[in-house]
């Protein structure tokens, strides 16, 4: 990865988000756009999935153009605890990262850099756990 690839990826996303927002009214929150497939509201199912499948879909060219493909080292149980650990952080911060932190921080919402600020101590602190005081350098 590149400065020039993440400033274009963080273009994109901006933009969708942006869209999102001004088109359909909704915030690009992951969570809650998955939320929103689980406890279904009439006429909202199919922008749900259309973003979603998007989403997935996104990483296809980039995988044709450099012929990397985004797989993890980490074990299929360690996926799925990181999986419910981030239901449950979200559920307890009201949003996922996304939300707060591309959507939330754009509408310059508080409550969303409050939240942002906690992710990345938490990130910070759990990489320097895992990769410096486990010896898993």
């Amino acid at each position: 990865m590149t400065p020039w690839s993440a400033l274009c990826g963080g273009v994109l996303i901006g933009l969708a988000a942006a869209a999102l927002l001004l088109f359909n009214g909704r915030i690009a929150g992951i969570s809650g756009i998955v939320n929103g497939l689980i406890t279904p509201v009439a006429g909202e199912r199919g922008w749900r999935i259309a973003f979603l499948l998007g989403l997935a879909a996104g990483g296809v060219p980039v995988m044709i153009l450099t012929g990397q493909t985004a797989a993890s080292p980490a074990s299929l149980p360690t996926l799925l605890l990181a999986g419910v650990l981030v239901g449950f952080g979200t559920r307890l911060g009201n949003g996922c990262t996304s939300g707060h932190g591309v959507c939330g921080l754009g509408r310059l919402s508080l409550r969303s850099l409050i939240a942002v600020i906690v992710f990345m101590v938490a990130a910070i602190a759990t990489v320097h756990a895992t990769r410096h005081l486990s010896g898993a350098a």
